[in-house]
Order: structure tokens, then sequence, then C-alpha cells
């Protein structure tokens, strides 16, 4: 992969995404195959064939980094919780009814971020984030991190991001994650 400095981030809706499918499965399959992830092929299968629902919401968004070469080196992407997401029900302990509140605009869950190895602590999560967030009207966004990553929990601590609780996602399935919540009013 290209070392070079220069990067170019591009915003995408979901079917420009299902479009850049190959890109996003190409990062999210190298990061999250390092540990604490260690994600096999059938994990990575797994993700992306959830990617073309997650990315059939109306409001999904993406950002994917390219270097100089087009080699794609970062991406990120989400939507806003409906109203009867499930999200919630993940915690380990509940939180109030008021925190709950969903109207499909309020919160946007963060599903993935990542950057693979060679451009990392060059401020592009960071970028990505930041690019991601723009203009999409939520008060708040909610992550779930892997606390064994340490890396991703430290980054989001920095952006502003404060842990509210700890949930076992896909089912349960998953070990325990943290919960956290950025302001954004």
């Amino acid at each position: 992969m290209a070392q070079q400095g220069f990067m170019a981030v591009r915003r995408m809706d979901g079917p420009a995404a299902v479009q850049a499918q190959d890109a996003f499965r190409l990062i999210y399959a190298e990061v999250f195959a390092e540990p604490p992830y260690d994600e096999t092929e059938d994990d990575v299968a797994a993700a992306f064939r959830r990617f073309p629902v997650q990315a059939g919401n109306p409001a999904f968004h993406a950002v994917l980094a390219h270097d100089s070469t087009e080699e794609p080196i970062g991406m990120a992407y989400g939507h806003p919780l409906r109203p009867d997401t499930g999200w919630w029900d993940e915690l380990t302990e509940p939180v109030s009814d008021d925190m709950r509140r969903e109207d499909g605009r309020r919160t946007f869950g963060l599903m993935e971020l990542a950057v693979r190895a060679a451009w990392r602590n060059r401020g592009v999560a960071r970028r990505l984030h930041e690019t991601l967030l723009d203009g999409i009207g939520a008060e708040r966004v909610l992550l779930n991190v892997n606390p064994a990553s340490k890396a991703a929990p430290a980054a989001y601590r920095a952006w502003g991001y404060r842990k509210i609780g700890e949930a076992r996602p896909w089912g349960g399935e998953a070990d325990p994650h943290d919960v956290m919540l950025l302001d954004l009013r």
C-alpha cells in the first residue's frame, strides 16, 4: 500500500456504499482480523451479508478514504436508530426510558469505523469520523466498542464520547463491549 500523505475521503449514501462494498470489505477484513477482534473469513462474510441491509436504510451514511493510488485506507458507516431498535436491549444494565427513546433521527448509530494499519496515527480515523457526522442532524452518536482494543476506546474518549454501559451485541454472541455516547448538542 502506498504510504503517501495524500488522502481523499468520499461521502456515500447506501447505494453508493453497496457499489463500493469490495473496498469496505477489504478494510473490514484486514482490520478486524487483528487482535482482539480475531474475526474469521466466516465473520467477515456474515458482516457483509448484513451490509446491504444496513445500507438499505434511507438515512445510511458512509465515508471511504483512499490514498493517491485509489487504495482504500479507511471507512466508517452507520445510520440513525429507528424507534424499534434493539440496540438498547443489548445493554447488560437497563437505562432510563428517556435515554432509550428513539424517533429515527435522535441517535446516529456508528456501526463501523476502521483504518488499515499502515495509515494509523495520521488523523485518518478522526477525519473519517468528522466527515461521517458532518450534517447528520442527530442529537447524539451511539456505538459499541471492544474495550480490549485499547486504541479505539481511547480515541472515542478523546473525541468526547463517554461510556454509558456495557452490552453483549449480536444477540449476546459477542464479548462484552463498552457502549459509548457522544452528545452533539
